[in-house]
């Protein structure tokens, strides 16, 4: 008996042993196929909002916004704006779709049933894009507009939005230079050494550079959207939205006649940083947990950890400069380009929320640990964040995902050092921006032979000056000689009365005003003083 009991315990113990050698054998046997990158890393807005101003400051906008780099290193597939605006036509009294059928954005159901948060919008500012194609540590300026629901975008006097190396066809183009002392690259203004917190200013200001007019049997408004900048090395207008831009949609689509920013109020509620492409890096661990890895994204702080982004929103109405520019416009006494403080509206306060952040749709959690926005005093909007490091704080990197679970931000310490150590791949160099021998371009062309320089992000960028009617983007309008003549003259005498060294925008509250690209700082030459503007004609 006792010899069947023995022999009973032993197969017992070697049944068990052999079960659980063959578990540990059924886990040890997945490993990792070490790390890959993907895409959907981070998504997210870092947003402020304001009151809503009174009706009539509705045809202007300017704020202080942050330059740094966010990045070390020029990295792929990557964008996120810095903070910035959207500009709408007030448009809230409509019942019937703005995008015709046909248009891109009337494929966005959400945005139904009058589409008006994408039909036209000015937008664009400091940031990273992944369309640019010549990418340096620092992030560019750009402009951009939406004339038509997403068809197409406008971003400088000749390109898109880095969406192609040709520039945009003559009938598309939106945009006229007015300055004579800046370019205007396709890619995105450059900055000057390596900005780190210090502020840019910028508004967009309605102005009545021509008066109302036809786009063939369509009205035009007298609402010529102006960008003015106020940086260290250079402030006052650098170019304007013709009017004819916004018009166009409604040629062929009259129900838009009247609802289009050349005509209308703006609506420009607040702003945010756009948080729209990041790459990740992923680590399985087991088959049901996954690490993963974004950029660093460093913000700079002060000595209490703060990060300051927005200052100074101001909104404007017409007594800000409109009636006073389309008098001196029409010989009537004087306008020195400043903003009427009598026509400008402080919101009263900032708000804001700590955001949801999500990756491949899911929501990011833990991130409220690291930081939360927050409006400082003097109506500053800015981060706060627990701790930072050699003058940074960093946005949370690394992540763990369960099955079925959200990512949850975890140190670098608790991650496989694999994945610690993944670089992120670099951009490279685009395309070259090319213009045409044709079209536009040369007829009547330029007043100059062409002029190469060399920017801080390494492209040269090719220019020529044109008189200031005959730039590319002016040529696709049947205006008569007078109107023509008009608008030129108008041009010399901002260009003579309104210098770079001037103050426009009220100064910033906090900190220092950031510095162009000294490159990008242009003199006329002789014979072409005033009424002529350089066109960027190439960037390689």
């Amino acid at each position: 008996m006792k010899t069947y009991l023995l022999l009973f315990v032993a197969a017992f113990f070697f049944i068990y042993s052999c079960r659980r050698d063959n578990k540990k054998d059924t886990s040890s046997t997945w490993k990792s196929s070490g790390v890959t990158e993907g895409s959907e890393g981070l998504h997210g807005y870092i947003s402020y909002s304001t009151a809503k101003a009174p009706a009539e400051f509705s045809y202007g906008m300017s704020f202080y916004s942050a330059v740094w780099p966010l990045i070390d290193k020029p990295l792929a597939n990557f964008q996120i704006g810095l903070p910035s605006c959207w500009i709408l036509p007030e448009n809230n009294d409509v019942d019937f779709p703005l995008c015709p059928e046909g248009t891109l954005a009337r494929t966005w159901e959400k945005r139904g049933p009058t589409w008006s948060s994408v039909f036209q919008t000015i937008e664009g500012g400091l940031g990273y894009w992944r369309g640019n194609h010549f990418r340096y540590a620092s992030p560019k300026f750009s402009m951009n507009g939406v004339p038509c629901c997403y068809d197409y975008e406008v971003a400088s006097p000749g390109w898109s939005f880095f969406y192609h190396n040709e520039p945009l066809p003559d009938n598309k183009m939106g945009i006229a230079q007015i300055s004579n002392r800046i370019l205007i690259p396709p890619d995105g203004l450059t900055f000057q050494g390596n900005p780190n917190g210090q502020f840019l200013g910028y508004a967009w200001m309605a102005l009545p550079l021509m008066d109302e007019h036809t786009y063939g049997d369509v009205p035009v408004g007298d609402q010529s959207w102006t960008l003015f900048l106020n940086a260290a090395n250079f402030k006052g207008p650098v170019a304007y939205y013709i009017a004819e831009t916004w018009t166009k949609v409604a040629k062929d689509y009259k129900p838009d006649v009247g609802h289009t920013l050349d005509c209308r109020p703006a609506t420009m509620g607040g702003g945010a940083m756009e948080i729209n492409t990041v790459p990740k890096a992923e680590y399985k661990a087991s088959k049901d947990s996954v690490y993963t890895k974004i950029p660093a994204l460093h913000f700079p702080v002060d000595d209490q950890n703060r990060t300051y982004l927005v200052q100074n929103v101001t909104y404007y109405s017409k007594s800000a400069l409109f009636n006073e520019f389309k008098s001196w416009r029409d010989a009537i006494g004087t306008c020195d380009g400043s903003f009427n403080k009598t026509g400008s509206w402080n919101p009263p306060e900032l708000s804001t929320r700590m955001p949801n952040f999500d990756q491949d749709g899911k929501i990011m959690e833990k991130v409220e640990n690291t930081f939360t926005t927050k409006i400082f005093p003097d109506n500053i909007f800015g981060i706060q964040w627990n701790k930072s490091e050699d003058g940074f704080g960093t946005f949370p990197q690394y992540y763990l995902k369960t099955y079925n679970g959200n990512p949850v931000a975890v140190s670098a310490e608790d991650v496989p050092k694999e994945l610690v150590d993944h670089e992120f791949a670099l951009a490279k160099k685009g395309e070259p921006y090319t213009s045409p021998d044709s079209g536009a371009w040369v007829n009547p062309g330029p007043a100059s032979d062409p002029v190469t320089i060399t920017l801080a992000d390494g492209s040269q960028v090719t220019y020529a000056w044109y008189k200031f009617i005959d730039q590319p983007s002016l040529q696709q309008f049947d205006w008569s000689t007078e109107q023509k003549e008009k608008l030129q003259a108008l041009i010399e005498k901002i260009q003579t009365n309104w210098t770079i060294d001037k103050e426009y925008m009220a100064p910033q509250s906090k900190g220092d005003l950031v510095t162009f690209d000294n490159n990008l700082l242009v003199v006329p030459p002789k014979e072409y003083e005033v009424g002529y503007v350089p066109i960027v004609i190439g960037q390689k």
